[in-house]
């Protein structure tokens, strides 16, 4: 077995990597899925990705990038449902991908988020492979911050604790997802850090002169003698969006970008954004505020690149892709202290670090950034070389490397068993 012809498959059942980001189930594991697939596919492998059909019009196999497949699982309605509605389909796509690794097997399989791991899991128990999982987000976590307004199955947390443990190995993207699973009693057998990436290619500083030069016709211009504050990341409120917007109220000559939710022709009706303008007309500062909606991903890097400072700041968060794309493109974050985004932007080195849901500390931590370029460059530079660290080609080989051993000692192992029943391999 060669990385030339090793076989991969990925399994996101609702994250697919063809989706337009910002949506209400579109986010940071679209992005993840995509890049990983692309990048694994660039080191030789053969990736087919498997997530739910959403669309009747859909084909059944879709090529995204060479080397990758896209496979549209028919498993519940051909429509878009909420991600917490699929678990009554998991039983639907665990048999759909039964009948279609016997009939092409993969060397090894890889799914993303907890319920791709229970159609992945029992799939991949009847045909002896293999099984990796990346958690992407952790049900306890989730409740724990949301409460009452938590939609999750309810049997979600038993669900990802028996995950934990039954799977061959548990790739995390940060270490405080492994605390959180020992916390939970459910640490795995074997696991791994494999963090998200960037591609480096897209996402770098400007080439051109000032941060004006060659703006995606996408990226509003600038409102003259006015600091750009930019956040990325789908409307829900645990986002944390409101909290930016409670900020900006204390700003001065400051305007926020916010790029998520639906398309912007759609922003009308949506609820979300409803309410964020609402709250924005309340503290006076609704002229300041401009929702993007969903922003086509070849004009992100312009987007992150147009800001003096982008700003991330969920309730909590797995790992934070956003914050390391704008890193990459040499631009300070302010960011929430929480999960992941506390092992990728360095208090006071990449940018700031700031309690959660403290719209006042935000707001303070913002206005010293924003009064300060000087702190702005040297912050946007150390970031920068921060991020080249996470390029996707590497951390695809990582992951590409511990699959690839995943599948050696599976291997290995069914050969030492048919050689104990006296059979010849």
């Amino acid at each position: 077995m060669t990385a030339r012809t090793f076989r991969i498959a990925l399994v996101s059942e609702h994250a697919s990597p063809l989706a337009l980001i910002g949506g209400e189930d579109a986010g940071g594991q679209n992005v993840h899925v995509a890049e990983l697939a692309r990048n694994l596919a660039r080191l030789g492998a053969e990736v087919t990705v498997h997530t739910r059909r959403d669309d009747p019009a859909l084909p059944r196999v879709v090529p995204f990038a060479p080397g990758v497949v896209v496979h549209h699982v028919d498993a519940g309605p051909p429509e878009p449902l909420p991600k917490d509605d699929l678990l009554p389909w998991m039983a639907t796509f665990a048999e759909e991908l039964v009948r279609s690794w016997t009939v092409a097997p993969p060397d090894v399989v890889h799914a993303h988020f907890w319920m791709s791991g229970l159609a992945a899991r029992d799939a991949a128990r009847e045909l002896g492979l293999p099984i990796a999982l990346t958690f992407h987000a952790l049900g306890a976590v989730k409740r724990r911050h949301q409460g009452d307004a938590d939609t999750s199955p309810a049997v979600r947390e038993a669900v990802e604790r028996e995950l934990a443990r039954s799977v061959d190995l548990v790739v995390a993207t940060s270490h405080d997802e492994l605390r959180q699973l020992a916390a939970l009693d459910a640490m795995p057998a074997a696991s791994m850090v494999v963090p998200c990436g960037v591609d480096v290619e897209a996402f770098r500083p400007h080439r051109g002169r000032g941060r004006s030069a060659a703006p995606h016709p996408e990226v509003p211009v600038r409102a003259p003698g006015r600091h750009r504050v930019v956040t990325v990341g789908r409307l829900v409120e645990r986002k944390g969006v409101a909290d930016i917007v409670e900020a900006l109220a204390l700003l001065r000559d400051t305007e926020l970008l916010v790029a998520g939710g639906p398309p912007a022709g759609l922003l009308d009706g949506d609820p979300q954004a409803a309410a964020l303008l609402a709250a924005a007309g309340r503290r006076g500062v609704a002229e300041r505020i401009h929702l993007l909606g969903a922003v086509p991903r070849a004009a992100m890097p312009s987007l992150l690149r147009s800001a003096d400072v982008v700003c991330q700041y969920p309730w909590y968060e797995p790992f934070g892709i956003v914050a390391l794309e704008a890193m990459a493109c040499g631009i300070p974050v302010v960011a929430a202290a929480t999960g992941g985004l506390t092992e990728t932007v360095l208090d006071g080195v990449s940018g700031r670090l700031v309690p959660p849901r403290h719209p006042v500390a935000l707001a303070a931590a913002l206005e010293a950034l924003l009064s300060d370029r000087s702190a702005c460059r040297a912050m946007g530079r150390e970031g920068h070389r921060r991020a080249e660290r996470y390029g996707w080609l590497r951390i695809a080989a990582e992951t590409l490397g511990e699959l690839t051993r995943l599948a050696a000692r599976r291997a290995a192992g069914q050969r030492q068993c048919l050689v104990a029943e006296g059979v010849r391999p």
